[in-house]
């Protein structure tokens, strides 16, 4: 049993990278509608984009590199700010993640979990 809990992270970890290089990486392309769409800068939704997919990939490499825990730390440094700012910009005012009238993009119910296990490895690091 000691063999599969010592690899249990990797379930968070693909978990939460997946979702945010999805999200990174699709709006990479699309810069522009993106960046409209919420009403910024092109340059900050290039941040953005860059920010949850290098989150993404740094936590998947925080599971490999023998770096105390560094990878995991940043790429979680990386995206939590995006999150928070997702949160209170566009899903804040409706808990469930089920779009509605008010909320087209859904509530925040899922971005707490995540919001709660990118906490969990920026504290623990390569301990996750």
């Amino acid at each position: 049993m000691d063999r599969i809990t010592k690899h249990a992270h990797w379930l968070l970890r693909l978990a939460i990278a997946s979702v945010f290089l999805f999200h990174g990486l699709a709006k990479l392309p699309t810069l522009a509608a993106f960046a409209s769409m919420l009403k910024m800068p092109w340059i900050v939704a290039l941040a953005v984009a860059l920010c949850e997919s290098l989150g993404g990939i740094l936590i998947i490499l925080g599971g490999v590199l023998q770096d105390r825990g560094l990878a995991t730390r940043l790429g979680s440094i990386l995206i939590i700010p995006v999150m928070l700012t997702a949160m209170f910009m566009v899903h804040w005012g409706q808990w469930s993640f089920m779009s509605s009238e008010s909320h087209p993009m859904g509530g925040i119910e899922f971005h707490v979990v995540l919001l709660a296990v990118l906490f969990y490895f920026l504290i623990k690091g390569k301990d996750a």
